[in-house]
């Protein structure tokens, strides 16, 4: 397990809150893995649950892609944003837009990027497993 820092684990949350927002609509999908997330990132259920039904309407959230402690991290952070974004069976031009951003802003290769959005892809969200699953918060 890797130990990340508070400010990290927020940013991981907040910037696919972000992410799930782009296409102006929640779908079930999103909303089940976004609580996985929170979980797994250690936020309390309750603050999740808020986090995402507010997301579509909160105008006071600086809509700019995360910046991560290590390219490690942010490379585990744009799996799990293609996951998400395909996980109601499409990935919108804004959510890939705004994840090549996010790969820009933490120095990732935009090869690689389009490597990960084709298995992604190809994958179809079969895989039950997640990047999150394998961090932990550093308190």
């Amino acid at each position: 397990m890797i130990k990340i820092p508070l400010i990290d684990a927020s940013n991981y949350f907040k910037g696919l809150l972000l992410l799930i927002r782009k296409d102006r609509q929640l779908a079930e999908p999103e909303i089940q893995l976004m609580k996985r997330i929170g979980e797994a990132l250690g936020f309390e259920n309750k603050f999740c649950d808020n986090a995402i039904q507010e997301i579509l309407e909160n105008k006071y959230i600086v809509d700019a892609p995360p910046e991560f402690s290590t390219k490690e991290l942010a490379m585990k952070f744009i799996k799990d944003g293609l996951k998400l974004a395909s996980s109601d069976h499409e990935i919108n031009p804004l959510e890939e837009e705004w994840l090549k951003s996010t790969a820009e802003k933490n120095g990732i290769d935009m090869k690689w990027f389009l490597q990960e959005r084709e298995t992604s892809i190809m994958r179809k969200n079969s895989d039950a497993y997640l990047e999150v699953d394998d961090l932990g918060v550093q308190y």
